[in-house]
C-alpha cells in the first residue's frame, strides 16, 4: 500500500473532480482545571492590587483634607481673635469721637476723704 493510498483510506469523506481533498476540522483549544486555577489566582491578585491601591489613594487624600481642616480651623480662630481686637481698638476712638463724648466736662479732684 502506497502513502497516497493510506491517506485516502483514513478520508472519510470523498472528494469529486475539481475539489479540494484535505478538509479542515476546527478544533478548539480548552484549559485544563489547573490552568483555569492559575488564571483564577492571577486574576484575584489583579483585583486585590487594584482595590489596595484605590484605598492606599483614598486614604492620602483623607490625610491631606485632614490637614486643610484643621489650618481651617485654626484659621477661623486667628481670623476671630482679630475681628475682636479690632473692635477693641476702634471702640477707643469711637468713644472719643462721640457727641454725648464731647459734651462731657473733665473734672478734676478737689479733695481726698480721710478716715
Amino acid at each position: 500500500m502506497t502513502y497516497s493510498s493510506s491517506l485516502a483510506m483514513n478520508r472519510t469523506r470523498f472528494s469529486g473532480r475539481n475539489q479540494n481533498s484535505v478538509s479542515f476540522v476546527a478544533t478548539t483549544a480548552k484549559l485544563g482545571p489547573i490552568s483555569n486555577t492559575i488564571v483564577l489566582i492571577v486574576l484575584a491578585c489583579l483585583l486585590g492590587l487594584l482595590y489596595l491601591t484605590q484605598v492606599t489613594k483614598t486614604n492620602a487624600y483623607g490625610y491631606q483634607i485632614n490637614s486643610l481642616q484643621e489650618q481651617q480651623s485654626k484659621l477661623k480662630s486667628e481670623h476671630d481673635d482679630l475681628e475682636v481686637a479690632s473692635a477693641r481698638l476702634q471702640s477707643l476712638s469711637r468713644v472719643q469721637a462721640s457727641a454725648q463724648a464731647k459734651s462731657m466736662v473733665s473734672v478734676a479732684p478737689t479733695d481726698t476723704a480721710q478716715n
